[in-house]
C-alpha cells in the first residue's frame, strides 16, 4: 500500500525546488494534494505537469489575508488536513555590514511569519493524529559566514518546532522540520550568490560535505514523505538534517 494512501496534504511553495519534489512524491504516495506558489505561471507549470487533479492556490505566503483565503481554500476542497507541509521560504546571504532593514523584513516576513500564522490557521483544519512538517536550514546551527539574518529565521522555525509538537500533542499531531543542507535547487540566486561566484561557492561545499556532493530536491521530499507518513508515527519534535553529513561530520 502507498504510504499516504487517503490523506490530503498541504505544500506551500510547492511549485519549484523541494516543495515541487515533495508534490511530485506525494501523489506518488498516494496523496490528494494542494500546492501554493505566488506566480500565476509557475503554479500553471506545476499543475501542467502534476496533473488536473492537484489544487493550485495563489497565495502570498507572508499576508494574513492569503493565509486567511488558502484555509479557507483547503477546506473547501478537502474538508480537512492529514498532512501540512509549511515549505515557503526565502533568503539572501549578507554579511554584517550589508544587512539592510528591507532584507531582514523580507525574510522573516517569509520564513518566521508566514510559518507561524500559516500554522494558526491551519490548525483547526488538521485531523487528530496528522503531521505538520516545517523547513529550517543546517545554516541556523553552523554560523556560516553572511546567513546571518536567513540563519536566525530558520532558528526560530526550529524553535516553533519544538513548542507546536508540544501544543498539539493533545490531538496527537506531530511536528517536525526537515533541515536541508546544500542542495542543488536552491544554490546561486535564491541566495543572493552571483553567477560567477557560484562554480567556486560549489566547488567549496562539495569538499566540505562527506559525501562530496549537494543534495538533490527528490531526497528531500523522501525524508519529507517519511514525516509525513504512518512510519513516522513515534517521530515528533524533531528537526532532522538532509545534509549529506555536514553538520554531524566535522572536516
Amino acid at each position: 500500500m502507498k504510504r499516504l494512501e487517503g490523506k490530503t496534504a498541504l505544500i506551500t511553495g510547492g511549485t519549484t525546488g523541494i516543495g515541487f519534489a515533495t508534490a511530485r512524491r506525494f501523489l506518488a504516495e498516494g496523496a490528494r494534494i494542494a500546492i501554493t506558489g505566488q506566480s500565476a505561471d509557475r503554479l500553471a507549470a506545476a499543475s501542467a505537469e502534476l496533473g488536473p487533479d492537484v489544487v493550485t492556490i495563489r497565495a502570498d505566503a507572508s499576508n494574513l489575508d492569503d493565509i486567511r483565503s488558502l484555509t479557507r481554500e483547503v477546506e473547501r476542497h478537502f474538508g480537512g488536513l492529514d498532512v501540512a507541509f509549511l515549505n515557503a521560504g526565502t533568503g539572501k546571504f549578507q554579511t554584517l555590514a550589508e544587512i539592510d532593514e528591507a532584507v531582514f523584513d523580507a525574510i522573516f516576513a517569509v520564513n518566521v511569519k508566514a510559518v507561524l500564522f500559516g500554522a494558526q490557521s491551519l490548525a483547526p483544519l488538521m485531523r487528530d493524529g496528522g503531521s505538520i512538517i516545517l523547513t529550517t536550514s543546517v545554516n541556523n546551527q553552523m554560523g556560516m559566514l553572511a546567513s546571518g539574518v536567513y540563519a536566525a529565521s530558520k532558528g526560530a522555525v526550529a524553535a516553533f518546532t519544538r513548542v507546536l509538537a508540544g501544543e498539539l500533542a493533545d490531538r496527537r499531531i506531530r511536528v517536525n522540520a526537515v533541515s536541508p543542507g546544500p542542495v542543488q535547487t536552491e544554490m546561486g540566486p535564491k541566495l543572493g550568490i552571483p553567477d560567477e561566484l557560484r562554480p567556486a561557492f560549489l566547488r567549496v561545499i562539495q569538499e566540505s560535505v562527506p559525501l562530496r556532493r549537494v543534495g538533490q530536491a527528490d531526497e528531500l521530499a523522501a525524508a519529507v514523505a517519511f514525516l509525513a507518513s504512518d512510519d513516522a508515527s513515534y517521530v515528533n519534535a524533531i528537526e532532522l538534517a538532509v545534509d549529506g553529513g555536514w553538520t554531524g561530520v566535522k572536516r
